[in-house]
């Protein structure tokens, strides 16, 4: 029965792979409960992923509108449809899904990236004020890391990203110096990364002082590197660690 089944989703995924709704529909006429049976499963490549995957626009929403639920279902690697088309840098596909149904933004892949953490990890600029507007609070959904996706941005060393999302957050007055401030798994905070990266230099009210499960400030990580490039951190955190500055 394994087999049958296994059959019968590769040859339904072939059609995926053309995005032909109309043989989607000869086939599936045989075999109505093919859907149901694949929803059932944990870990599967649904039509919706393959088709996500390809850019196939008209077949994947044909796919949501029978079948929301693929969406969200995880295929064998761990990965939505939705991070399958920004991996495979279907941006158009990936803005499609998203406005169909927006709450996508914080559906968790492998290792709980969500396809925002994609979007900063891949560097696709465009896309951020988009993912960004449809769920503000999703800049604060964390990967198994406990990473936000301005750590991500400084992991990655996407700059561009980071400073957008920075602005974002002071434009929608949202608490950016509570995202800025949470801590990864390791107990470093965004300015902790940023340090060890010498990428830019932060706002001072970030926590300049906070501690990481080791003991150290920004100041003491970046005091401890053989190699500063960016001296505009070293200045930064000279001037927050001032006598009275808290």
């Amino acid at each position: 029965m394994a087999y049958l089944v296994d059959d019968r989703i590769w040859r339904l995924n072939e059609i995926a792979k053309k995005g032909n709704i109309d043989a989607f529909y000869k086939f599936i006429r045989n075999d109505v409960k093919l859907l149901e049976e694949m929803d059932e499963l944990p870990f599967v490549d649904t039509p919706l992923h393959i088709a996500a995957s390809l850019g196939h626009i008209p077949f994947a929403m044909e796919m949501m509108r029978l079948k929301p639920s693929f969406a969200r279902k995880p295929n064998p690697d761990g990965y939505s449809p939705i991070h399958l088309a920004l991996q495979n840098g279907k941006t158009q596909m990936a803005c499609r899904l998203l406005r169909d149904d927006g709450d996508l933004v914080r559906v968790k892949g492998r290792e709980g990236m969500t396809p925002l953490h994609c979007v900063v990890a891949y560097d696709y600029l465009d896309l951020l004020p988009e993912f960004l507007s449809v769920c503000p609070h999703s800049i604060g959904d964390v990967t198994i890391q406990n990473e936000t996706a301005l750590h991500i941005a400084l992991k990655y060393d996407k700059l561009e990203a980071f400073k957008l999302m920075v602005k974002w957050l002071e434009e929608k007055l949202l608490q950016s110096t509570v995202t800025i401030s949470w801590k990864d798994d390791e107990g470093n905070t965004v300015l902790h990364v940023a340090a060890v990266s010498t990428l830019l230099a932060l706002r001072n009210d970030v926590g300049i002082d906070v501690k990481n499960l080791e003991g150290n400030t920004p100041w003491d990580i970046l005091v401890g590197q053989k190699q500063v490039d960016n001296m505009e951190i070293r200045i930064m955190l000279q001037r927050a660690m001032r006598p009275g500055r808290w």
